[in-house]
């Protein structure tokens, strides 16, 4: 099975040469499944020539918000609509979560009650799934047709199915502790509130339920469908 990595952000400068681009980070955490890659960095206008590229879809995070001007957007918008029409399987991790809603109907917001950073924990059918997370946006209205499977208190709609075939989580199963770290001294710094950096950092090596996600995103790509 083919997976189309579609690339909408690149980790910052200053970590660049110590991490991975976030393709590569996708395709360690969904290891071992026998999946064949390609990567598209739409973040700089490389695009696939249409939804059969690939027969499923992974949209990464970004520094960038959905609601930006950004040239890259609109076409990305128009994709994402191609592969939901296709009936292939998509699925969208932070600002993909973001990009998917919004290019189906619904409002994506930098959301008012600040940031959410490192190990969180989410209410994902009556049991606790703990994720590392990096957003102040949000998806503050579905689309029509959105399922919410995941939330808490902080974020209304942390995790979203639409049909059968488009899953999306808010947070990073694909980071790890160290890019948080490195996030927190870099990006965080001046940005996000110190109190919340260090309690991040405090909670850094804790529960993490990132392999759980990764059986569950591996199964979505994998499932037969109609």
């Amino acid at each position: 099975m083919k997976i189309g990595i579609l690339v909408t952000g690149h980790p910052p400068d200053a970590l660049k040469g110590e991490f991975d681009e976030y393709d590569v980070m996708f395709r360690a955490l969904l290891d071992g499944n026998g999946f064949d890659y390609e990567t598209f960095a739409v973040v700089d206008n490389q695009f696939p020539a249409d939804a059969d590229q690939a027969d499923g879809w992974i949209i990464t995070g970004s520094r960038h918000g959905a609601y930006e001007d950004h040239a890259w957007i609109p076409p990305l918008e128009d994709l994402i609509r191609a592969i939901r029409d296709k009936g292939a399987p998509l699925i969208g991790v932070c600002f993909g979560h973001q990009i998917i809603a919004q290019a189906l109907g619904g409002t994506v917001e930098k959301f008012t009650g600040g940031w959410a950073v490192g190990r969180t924990d989410y209410d994902l059918d009556g049991d606790t799934v703990t994720l590392n997370a990096w957003h102040q946006d949000q998806v503050t209205r579905l689309p029509e047709g959105a399922r919410v499977l995941g939330r808490n208190d902080f974020c209304e709609n942390a995790m979203v199915a639409y049909g059968d075939t488009i899953w999306t989580v808010q947070a990073h199963p694909e980071y790890g502790d160290d890019f948080i770290t490195g996030l927190i001294h870099t990006r965080g710094k001046g940005v996000v509130p110190d109190d919340l950096l260090q309690d991040a950092l405090r909670r850094s090596n804790t529960r993490d339920d990132s392999p759980a996600i990764a059986r569950h995103m591996a199964a979505f790509l994998k499932k037969a469908r109609a």
